[in-house]
């Protein structure tokens, strides 16, 4: 059977793309945050997963204001990336399992989840930038298979905490009932606070994202019960990427402990951050209340 070994969380921010291309990882600006992967490294090297499902905020690459689902999975053989105008080099393809992509999607409707099923699925920043930082020295193929879970956080009304943990907790029990032997991560991508535009532009709550690294850990239901408006308030308005945090924690159904965690700002005025969870066999899961 297959089985979640852990979680990740990171920012996503372009710049940590234009850091990598121009080689200043070890500069005084971006050295913790960077540094903060070794023992990341170290547990993949140890643990060698073969798949990640990353949870993350498509930009524009899939889905733009016209057409924007609540929810969404990839079901493709390979994912692409593309220029997305931050001046970034583009990636190699990533190498999906489609079996495992329509396992989930079944799983997922039959847990009443209205998701869009994507057979095409352009995978911009969000996700590449994660999986570089994961594995900084692959070559031309990447040493893991990925599919692609978007949740809406840009076009309102948006998922609530509530549900996008429900959904975490929909991904983990397909995970778990797919019948092949897969050693699986999950990673939720962006924030932790930050503002990019309007009047508190370059807004960072360090009080309220070391409250949400602690949470996600030892009470990640007490982080569902703040609504959509009170996370923005605590957290700017792209701060509701929290959402995937919650979703990543949600499909965690053992017994976790923390591997590693890092929180440093700045980064491109967001409150950066990096926390490694590994998820051991328990028999009970958490619901939330």
């Amino acid at each position: 059977m297959a089985r979640i070994i852990g979680g990740l969380t990171t920012s996503h921010v372009p710049s940590i793309g234009g850091a990598i291309a121009r080689g200043e990882q070890q500069t005084p600006y971006w050295k913790p945050f960077f540094d903060a992967f070794i023992p990341v490294h170290e547990w993949l090297a140890k643990e060698k997963p073969d798949l990640a499902i990353v949870i993350y905020n498509d930009h524009g690459l899939n889905f733009f204001f016209d057409r924007m689902p609540t929810f969404a999975v990839g079901a493709a053989a390979r994912y692409d990336n593309a220029d997305e105008g931050w001046g970034i080099p583009v990636l190699p393809s990533f190498e999906g399992d489609t079996e495992l992509s329509w396992h989930m999607i079944n799983g997922l409707v039959h847990d009443e989840f209205d998701i869009t099923m994507c057979q095409e699925f352009l995978v911009d920043h969000a996700f590449t930038l994660p999986l570089k930082l994961m594995y900084p020295n692959a070559g031309p193929t990447w040493p893991i298979k990925a599919i692609p879970v978007t949740i809406n956080s840009v076009q309102h009304p948006l998922p609530s905490a509530a549900r996008c943990w429900k959904l975490g907790q929909a991904i983990g029990r397909a995970v778990e009932s797919f019948p092949k032997d897969l050693k699986v991560v999950v990673l939720g991508t962006g924030g932790l606070s930050h503002q990019l535009d309007g009047a508190r532009a370059g807004f960072i709550n360090k009080p309220f994202d070391l409250m949400c690294m602690d949470k996600i850990v030892n009470d990640p239901v007490a982080l569902t019960r703040f609504s959509n408006r009170e996370i923005i308030e605590q957290a700017g308005s792209q701060g509701v990427e929290l959402m995937t945090w919650i979703a990543m924690r949600g499909a965690l159904s053992g017994r976790v402990d923390t591997v590693t965690s890092m929180y440093h700002a700045p980064i491109s005025n967001t409150g950066g951050a990096v926390m490694l969870l590994s998820n051991e066999p328990a028999p009970a899961r958490l619901a939330a209340e």
